[in-house]
């Protein structure tokens, strides 16, 4: 499955350059905000980088889900889900495939825009060293949580559901404080965000942008919720692929 996607991406330059042109497209906008504050205020020169940090790690998120649900929505598009699921192939194997992918997609946007972070504005995010593994794993696992969840529906509801694949993650941006700490939040609010694993990461990249330290005891609070949220979302998808083949509509799935 791995070796197929990756044919159908290699053979076609137009998904390839979508893939390094939204990231870029944010990486400058935010990247020139932040130089022309850091202009205007001493402080804003201080967390600058942070600026460039958040938005680099929220595109491992977002980039992360949305590489697993293309390559789901793929076989959607192209009505080929019934002959996938007519082979040998597993769940838990077109699963894992997915995960794959979304690596190899995000990599294939991420490495040209953080050397291009490293070239316009001196930011260097393979810079902050091995506590950077730990961001890597958290927000993977939160990608795949949501993407695995989202498949599942679109697998059990049809190309109606589509949308959420493009739109769900963004309900995590203002609650998991990408660019802000939770602090910033109404106290009811805080207990939201505080119960979703990304945030953590973005405060433990603030903490050390700002203060210098690592904060190990937020990586493994990101960690444990990751495992519920991911084992949830895998549950939710393999419920639904379930559902979706008693109910016989993995041949009618499709545009």
């Amino acid at each position: 499955m791995v070796q197929r996607y990756l044919y159908l991406l290699v053979g076609s330059w137009p998904r390839l350059l979508e893939l390094v042109y939204w990231p870029t497209v944010q990486m400058l906008m935010w990247g020139f905000l932040s130089l022309y504050l850091s202009g205007q205020s001493g402080f804003f020169a201080e967390i600058g980088a942070v600026f460039i940090g958040s938005v680099l790690l929220w595109d491992i998120l977002f980039r992360g889900q949305l590489g697993f649900s293309i390559s789901f929505m793929e076989e959607m598009w192209s009505r080929n889900m019934g002959h996938l699921m007519m082979t040998p192939l597993r769940p838990l194997e077109f699963a894992a495939a997915l995960m794959v992918m979304s690596m190899v997609r995000l990599a294939i946007g991420l490495v040209p825009v953080t050397i291009m972070a490293i070239a316009f504005f001196g930011f260097n995010l393979w810079g902050l060293g091995l506590v950077l593994v730990a961001f890597f794993v958290n927000l993977f696992l939160t990608s795949w949580a949501i993407g695995l969840f989202v498949s599942g529906l679109i697998l059990r509801f049809g190309l109606g559901a589509e949308s959420l694949a493009w739109s769900l993650a963004f309900l995590l941006l203002p609650l998991a404080c990408v660019y802000y700490p939770v602090d910033v939040l109404p106290g009811w609010l805080q207990w939201i965000s505080l119960s979703l694993a990304p945030t953590y990461v973005f405060e433990g990249m603030r903490a050390l942008l700002i203060d210098g330290v690592v904060r190990i005891d937020l990586m493994v609070w990101a960690l444990l919720l990751n495992v519920v949220y991911f084992s949830l979302g895998l549950f939710a998808f393999l419920r639904f692929f379930d559902a979706a083949r008693d109910a016989g509509s993995l041949l009618q799935l499709g545009e």
